[in-house]
């Protein structure tokens, strides 16, 4: 697995606190990464996947974040460089948000968009 020291992604302090507090969890596996990614679908083209995974899967590049050891495919990193992520926790509003300078469009959901 490549190590990059450039951080293609960036967290607020709301994100890192939220996910921190998800990694303390009794339940959590300590051998897992925080996986960032895309897929195929959603409104717009595009969707954004975040969560937790092993991080022995070719194409992967490993970086830290604020100590927040992360994971993403390499190929992916063309469509999530520059993105801040962010967690909301308003009452109409709760969840991690996604905001990527390569999105030509997003959707009214925010989860997907289109390059």
């Amino acid at each position: 697995m490549e190590q990059t020291a450039v951080q293609p992604i960036t967290f607020t302090e709301g994100a890192i606190n939220e996910l921190k507090r998800l990694m303390d969890e009794e339940n959590f596996n300590a051998d897992q990464r925080l996986r960032i990614g895309v897929k195929g679908g959603g409104c717009s083209g595009l969707s954004y996947l975040i969560g937790f995974d092993e991080e022995n899967k070719e194409g992967d590049i490993l970086f830290e974040f604020e100590s927040l050891p992360c994971i993403m495919q390499k190929a992916h990193e063309l469509y999530l460089y520059g993105m801040e992520i962010d967690w909301q926790n308003g009452l109409n509003n709760r969840g991690f948000t996604f905001s990527n300078p390569n999105a030509s469009s997003t959707c009214g959901c925010g989860t997907s968009f289109a390059v």
